[in-house]
């Protein structure tokens, strides 16, 4: 049985000359990086956070035991952070961490069926779920919030609202839908 990781936070660089480094935190609280116990990059390295600060931008400057120096943290920039999923705490009633959602049959709120869950984006203006239908390039819908309708993990099924026509040219949920040009 395989570990399930997932990622925290990506080093963006260096902060000063101590071996600081600034973190972008994929976490809901930039201080809750450290709460984890270690977190290991994806270049194998095992770190134990310790959260200095969050600057203005919401980075967490952090510092860990090995790296001491700017050269060490430079060498760090661009590493992923993860933890072991067992190692977070379960979330509360109507909560998921996006890594549990990821592959779940996604339904609008009349039962059509829009695809299985890729990937969760936020690019500044709030959720995106990115949906791959049976066929076609994958779509992307609002997601979070009032949107959400239901999620039923037993079933491995959620349901969304949809905003009118967004899908309309799309072939979701259209058998005989054909790619068409013009």
């Amino acid at each position: 049985m395989s570990v399930c990781k997932l990622p925290i936070g990506a080093i963006v660089g260096p902060q000063g000359i101590r071996g600081h480094f600034k973190v972008k935190p994929f976490t809901a609280a930039p201080k809750s990086l450290s709460a984890y116990g270690p977190v290991t990059t994806d270049r194998g390295q095992q770190l134990l956070l310790q959260i200095m600060s969050v600057n203005a931008n919401g980075l967490a400057i952090v510092r860990t035991e090995g790296v001491e120096t700017r050269d060490a943290a430079e060498a760090l920039r661009g590493a992923t952070l993860y933890v072991i999923r067992d190692s977070l705490p379960e979330p509360d009633e109507g909560e998921f961490y996006h890594a549990d959602l990821l592959g779940i049959a996604v339904k609008g709120q009349d039962g059509a069926e829009l695809g299985n869950l890729v990937a969760i984006h936020d690019f500044g203006a709030g959720e995106i779920a990115e949906l791959a239908p049976r066929k076609g390039p994958t779509i992307m819908v609002p997601f979070g919030g009032d949107r959400i309708v239901t999620v039923d993990m037993a079933a491995k099924e959620l349901r969304l609202v949809v905003p009118d026509g967004l899908l309309d040219d799309t072939n979701v949920g259209d058998e005989t839908n054909v790619d068409k040009i013009g």
